[in-house]
């Protein structure tokens, strides 16, 4: 334990001074873009940056929040700054290591000093990691979650606080967390509905990666938690899973490998995750075109591989979204995200520009449309 806790005193100060040195002054050719943002939206809409230079093209009429999931640069904190669109860091660390209640004090100072270095607006935390009900583990990532967020709004005025929650509260992926407790403790969550297939515990076939009617369910559940829907904010994909088929029925039924996770048989790891670009691009030479689900209310497509292997891909597009969003102002949630926002096709191909446009259009369509009828 001796030895942990010293790597990790280590660790946090060279992160510290790393962010001392990484500015001495505002970046940016406008000194005010240095500023936090600090106004709250009515309406939010998350989007995960992985870095590059996909940004430049992002609907920026429609962000509010831009997680930096990638390498920080202080051109895209400065751009942000300038449409009134946070960005906020990404918080990530092993939990073994938070049970100590000093390792907890260090890891927030040095994201509230790194945060301060580079003029960001808050953090988001992604922790994805098994846990146990009453484990310390489990207590030590409340208690995280809670102490983040009152040093973030100490130091950073106005300052947001997020955390990722799985798809369901249900312990899924045997993510066993306290959802109330953080919940109450933090500005937003966001609920990644997307992956829902990471544990088949029925048969091992090809699935939708967010099956309408399982991720609105998984909403029910998190509310039925008391838990202020103006903090949940529902996340979408941005990609799609490309599972090989190892029997494909007359039905179009696709079997695949079983790959266990987490105490599950089969899992959506039997497939590989592929962006909407590369989608997009594919199912027109496909042996079967978009083909809608109406029982999962998502689309999927069949190609053959250059061996003669069929392959079948569930994804998301504009009508599977809407049809989600339309649940987010039902419900009067906060807002709507995805990851990530680097999966669309930024070039200068029309046909792609129009895609791409559909994709963002989505998000706030139902928002816009209630919006409208009010005026």
């Amino acid at each position: 334990m001796e030895v942990s806790v010293h790597m990790l005193v280590l660790t946090v100060l060279a992160a510290l001074l790393f962010s001392a040195c990484s500015f001495d002054h505002c970046p940016c050719k406008e000194q005010e873009f240095c500023q936090q943002i600090r106004n709250e939206t009515q309406f939010e809409v998350f989007v995960f940056d992985v870095g590059g230079e996909a940004w430049r093209y992002y609907d920026w009429t429609k962000v509010t929040t831009i997680a930096a999931f990638g390498q920080y640069e202080a051109e895209l904190m400065c751009f942000a700054h300038s449409k009134g669109v946070r960005l906020v860091l990404k918080g990530d660390v092993p939990l073994s290591a938070m049970v100590d209640s000093t390792n907890r004090t260090a890891w927030i100072k040095e994201k509230v000093s790194l945060a301060k270095r580079q003029f960001m607006d808050g953090i988001n935390i992604d922790i994805e990691q098994a846990l146990d009900k009453e484990s310390p583990e489990y207590f030590a990532l409340t208690a995280l979650v809670k102490e983040t967020t009152e040093a973030f709004h100490k130091e950073i005025p106005g300052s947001q606080v997020s955390f990722d929650v799985a798809w369901s509260s249900k312990c899924i992926d045997k993510r066993c967390y306290d959802y109330s407790a953080i919940a109450d403790s933090c500005d937003l969550l966001f609920v990644m509905s997307y992956d829902e297939q990471s544990q088949i515990w029925g048969d091992c076939i090809a699935m939708a990666n967010a099956p309408y009617n399982q991720t609105l369910t998984a909403y029910e559940q998190y509310l039925e938690m008391k838990i202020d829907p103006k903090k949940l904010v529902m996340g979408v994909p941005w990609y799609g899973y490309d599972y090989p088929c190892l029997a494909f029925s007359q039905g179009g039924v696709c079997a695949i490998q079983k790959v266990p996770f987490r105490g599950a048989p089969c899992s959506d790891a039997a497939g590989r995750q592929i962006p909407y670009s590369t989608m997009m691009k594919q199912i027109n030479s496909s042996m079967s075109g978009r083909i809608w689900d109406r029982e999962q209310r998502a689309p999927y497509y069949n190609y053959k591989d250059a061996m003669g292997q069929i392959h079948q891909v569930w994804y998301d597009d504009p009508e599977s979204i809407s049809l989600k969003t339309a649940y987010v102002k039902e419900l009067g949630l906060r807002g709507i995200g995805m990851w990530n926002g680097n999966l669309l096709d930024y070039s200068n191909n029309s046909v792609a520009q129009q895609q791409s446009r559909d994709m963002w259009n989505v998000l706030v369509a139902a928002m816009e449309t209630k919006k409208s009828r009010e005026e």
